[in-house]
């Protein structure tokens, strides 16, 4: 994750959380938080929360009492996170990596992961990790982008920056706008967390 093509680094976190988040990931954002304040959770942990957007309105929706933790690997993107709350708001950052998380076996009631489990390198790993920091009837809410412009979930502005981008650099394209849509084939992303043991797994477009 700390590699040319995922890195968030100098002036990049600021411009994603002004420029990108409010097109691309603020309404997903109030979706995922509903979703998971619906459960009622009393521990939540966030992993690639980046520059803290879920992580608002996760504040938001959750009662005052409950205990939200918010990781990443960048942080310079928890910097831009931490200036969105007052220093009397509950809430948490702490530098973590999703595949190693600093947790304690079922500590909490509620893992997030909005637009990050494309980013990590082993996969398999991030889904054991969030299944064992989770507490027996724990949930798992966690999304990635469609790879098709053209349906609901589809990524279509990395879709077009990448195109651009080719015409600029033909030999060599930058990679960085593939890595969000590359996670997307349905059945590989149920058989992980299957496999690191998750059940009553649900999916849904939105």
């Amino acid at each position: 994750m700390s590699d040319e093509a995922t890195g968030f680094v100098g002036s990049i976190p600021e411009n994603y959380d002004r420029g990108l988040g409010p097109v691309l990931f603020a309404d997903y954002a109030e979706h995922t938080a509903r979703l998971v304040a619906g459960y009622a959770p009393s521990r939540v942990l966030e992993t690639g929360a980046g520059t803290g957007i879920v992580t608002r309105c996760l504040r938001d929706l959750l009662p005052a009492t409950t205990r939200l933790i918010a990781t990443d690997l960048n942080p310079p993107m928890l910097d831009i996170a931490r200036k969105k709350f007052q220093p009397d708001e509950a809430i948490e950052f702490r530098h973590a990596d999703a595949m190693a998380l600093p947790f304690a076996d079922a500590g909490f009631d509620a893992v997030v992961c909005q637009f990050g489990v494309m980013f990590f390198p082993e996969k398999e790993k991030s889904y054991r990790e969030a299944y064992r920091v989770l507490a027996p009837g724990g949930r798992y809410v966690f999304s990635v982008w469609d790879d098709s412009p053209n349906r609901q979930g589809g990524m279509r502005h990395g879709r077009f920056v990448d195109e651009v981008a080719a015409q600029f650099f033909p030999t060599d394209p930058p990679q960085f706008y593939r890595v969000p849509s590359s996670y997307n084939k349905i059945d590989p992303i149920k058989e992980s967390p299957s496999d690191a043991g998750f059940i009553d797994l649900r999916i849904a477009l939105c």
